[in-house]
């Protein structure tokens, strides 16, 4: 008996543990923190839904220990049968209309925001002068990275996902012909939407300036299917950015320039870098270029490498080293020359100075 009571107050510690680390969360991963319009309306309907589940609760565990006060078995009635209600037409009618009222809570306002949500016909237009009313980004689950292509804009990129804040940003959600599923999923902005390879998904997303700033003005996206070994560290990063730095960066990167190596080992680097990795890599930001691998036009000034490795040196060595022991079942395994150390301290050098912004 007392062995089953420790075993019960242990797993009634972990239980309460649960409960309260699930109320935690970072501002810039969590879906509890909405950060954006979507968000904001599926984090409403989920404390909605909450709601409806809390009351139902209440009332029946109310309903019950009256029920357990009431007619419980006293000295003297163990013969006495309480009064027996079955075929009342007014419990039934009760009991039936009060469940449908509660769905009818929950469904009107769930059915009205998944058409609001769903709704990308501005997704194309054009203005008078023939520029599109609306940002779109072509997104491309592989595996394990993504790539971010802006075809109104006429550039790639990758990894990093940057967008303006305060305005609707559209989508397109994709994986190669011969790829696997995936799916998108930026948990402060909104719910995940599947990558697959035999169609395109389509949706929107809104960003708060605000909620962007108290998140540190970067937010953690995630692939939300289990697509392989690497599923787990397939993540990438989101960027937002008022609409004036956002006009600016993509300015930048329209006019970004071929990178030059600015020091002897930088060049040493560059040297290897074409005789090694450009067959899968682009350094251009150019739409047109090569998507074997992720664009590194600007791998100088992203947040991570290779999606989840702090965007250092020493962990961009370690990833050219042995990228299988950071994500199992890549596909830059064994696709190059192994490199000695001082070739990792060129390739290191000349990836790092690869920038659009930050001359």
């Amino acid at each position: 008996m007392k062995q089953w009571l420790k075993k019960w107050r242990l797993l009634s510690v972990f239980a309460m543990l649960a409960l309260v680390l699930s109320g935690c969360g970072k501002p810039f991963l969590s879906a509890l923190k909405p950060a954006g319009e979507v968000g904001q309306q599926q984090y409403d309907l989920i404390l909605l839904s909450l709601g409806i589940m809390a009351l139902v609760i209440v009332v029946v565990v109310v309903i019950f220990t009256i029920i357990m006060v009431r007619f419980r078995r006293k000295k003297g009635d163990e013969n006495k049968i309480p009064k027996q209600v079955e075929g009342s037409h007014v419990l039934e009618i009760v009991w039936t209309v009060i469940p449908i009222i509660l769905l009818l809570i929950l469904a009107v306002p769930t059915v009205a925001a998944t058409f609001y949500q769903g709704d990308v016909s501005a997704m194309g237009k054009k203005d008078a002068d023939g520029n599109p009313e609306s940002l779109v980004v072509k997104v491309t689950a592989h595996q394990y990275w993504w790539e971010f292509e802006y075809p109104d804009l006429g550039f790639v990129t990758s990894q990093d996902l940057v967008i303006p804040t305060d305005e609707k940003v559209y989508f397109e959600l994709e994986s190669p012909k011969n790829g696997v599923k995936h799916s998108f999923w930026i948990p402060p902005l909104g719910g995940k939407l599947d990558t697959n390879p035999d169609n395109t998904n389509k949706f929107w997303l809104k960003v708060d300036q605000e909620r962007a700033n108290e998140a540190g003005d970067i937010f953690y996206g995630k692939c939300a299917e289990l697509c392989g070994p690497s599923h787990a560290y397939m993540d990438f990063k989101v960027k937002p950015l008022p609409k004036a730095d956002f006009d600016q960066w993509v300015a930048d990167m329209q006019n970004a320039e071929a990178p030059q190596a600015t020091t002897d080992l930088a060049q040493q680097g560059e040297d290897i870098f074409n005789q090694s990795c450009i067959t899968c890599h682009a350094v251009s930001t150019d739409n047109g270029a090569p998507s074997l691998a992720p664009n590194l036009s600007n791998f100088g000034e992203r947040e991570k490498i290779a999606g989840i490795l702090d965007h250092t040196e020493e962990d961009l060595k370690k990833w050219l080293k042995d990228p299988e022991a950071i994500k199992p079942g890549n596909k830059m395994t064994a696709t190059y020359p192994e490199l000695d150390d001082n070739e990792l301290d060129a390739l290191a050098e000349y990836l790092m100075g690869l920038k659009v912004q930050e001359k």
